[in-house]
């Protein structure tokens, strides 16, 4: 557990190192090409750092924050977008907050301000795009409107993430009585544990860059279970902080060029299915994080799956035209269904092949458990899970 302690940290001073390599390189590199070039390496670095780790909650953790968010931030940064870009410049401090952690600074939604609070505007299908997904406006107010002015969602209350963290100290109970549950209910187990896992991990960051910043930050998600389509479910409420990276490193280019390629109608298709391929790729490398072995891509084929299925309900919406809806009742449960029963078929698979992901989760919180009770480092390895 030392060594991997060791490696943790040593890993973390290299990111912090390259970051202030990178917020200092603004100065003597124009955007574009040339400030691309020397990002390069400090983007292989970050794919190649978390793998050093090999823990599941250090390990996969390191790289979703560094190999995937990072690197995206810092390629969007390098031609002057994306969160890290501000005029004026952002402070080292909140440079490396906003680089590190899966945050967004809020900011009025583009398109109200553009029209007016009151009146609509037609968005891309898939996601919401700002104009040019800058954050220049730090402090509440564009164009006379300020933020109170405006619809928004913010985070939770405190009261609903204690619920959510209950439920989930009651959901980990549930596992010691596992073989008396059924294989389908305990993996819709899974689907909950591992919604649970995320909000109140990402909340967690949220809220130590929040006191740090002193800024409104963006929720990370908003009611997954409500969705009543798969373009609500993955643009507007699951895992926000990916869905906001994704649109202008993936969507947002692949539809400039399909616009000019096969007109502003289709256009939409094509950059749905990049960004589901681009998630896909990123999952498979968070597995491999922690499996270390060869993948059988299954996690791509549940993102291409619904890369796909999105892109024919954007079509089969642009075909009605609004003149047939289904009622909420009707499509809330589908698309849950949906995502549940593809999730059981190709995402859980590769997540627990061999039984890896649950005995290498057990035997780490176990250690954590005899660290705060006596204060001492214990591998892992040493440990054997009472409920596997």
């Amino acid at each position: 557990m030392e060594g991997e302690m060791y490696t943790f940290v040593m890993v973390w001073i290299s990111v912090l190192a390259c970051l202030c390599y990178s917020h200092t390189i603004t100065k003597f590199f124009p955007k574009g090409t040339i400030r691309f070039l020397t990002i390069f390496p400090v983007l292989c670095l970050f794919i190649y750092l978390p793998l050093c780790l090999t823990s599941i909650n250090l390990g996969c953790n390191s790289t979703f924050f560094i190999s995937w968010l990072t690197n995206f931030k810092l390629l969007l940064f390098a031609f002057s977008t994306g969160p890290l870009h501000s005029d004026p410049p952002l402070s080292l401090t909140r440079f490396i907050l906003l680089a590190c952690l899966p945050i967004k600074i809020k900011q009025p939604n583009q398109e109200v301000l553009k029209n007016g609070p009151n009146q609509k505007s037609e968005n891309y299908p898939f996601l919401e795009i700002a104009k040019n997904g800058q954050n220049n406006d730090l402090n509440g107010e564009s164009k006379g409107y300020h933020v109170q002015d405006l619809p928004k969602k913010g985070h939770k209350s405190l009261s609903n993430y204690a619920i959510k963290f209950l439920l989930f100290a009651a959901l980990i109970k549930v596992y010691d009585y596992r073989e008396s549950i059924h294989p389908t209910l305990l993996w819709l187990l899974y689907c909950f544990h591992i919604y649970f896992v995320l909000e109140l991990l990402l909340a967690m960051f949220a809220a130590i860059a929040r006191s740090l910043m002193s800024l409104e930050l963006e929720p990370q998600f908003d009611d997954p279970y409500l969705a009543t389509s798969l373009q609500d479910f993955w643009g507007k409420r699951w895992n926000l902080m990916v869905s906001n990276i994704l649109r202008p490193t993936v969507f947002v280019p692949v539809h400039h060029v399909s616009k000019i390629l096969i007109g502003k109608k289709l256009a939409a298709l094509p950059a749905v299915i990049a960004t589901f391929f681009v998630s896909g790729l990123m999952h498979e490398l968070i597995f491999y994080s922690y499996q270390r072995r060869k993948t059988n891509w299954q996690a791509m084929c549940f993102f291409m799956l619904h890369g796909v299925a999105l892109a024919l309900e954007i079509g089969i919406k642009k075909m009605v035209n609004g003149r047939f809806r289904l009622p909420r009742t009707v499509s809330r449960p589908l698309t849950l269904t949906f995502v549940i029963v593809t999730s059981f078929w190709l995402f859980f698979p590769p997540f627990l092949r061999g039984n890896i992901a649950e005995v290498k989760s057990c035997k780490e919180t176990l250690a954590f458990i005899e660290f705060v009770k006596h204060g001492r480092l214990v591998s892992p390895s040493d440990l054997t899970c009472p409920y596997l």
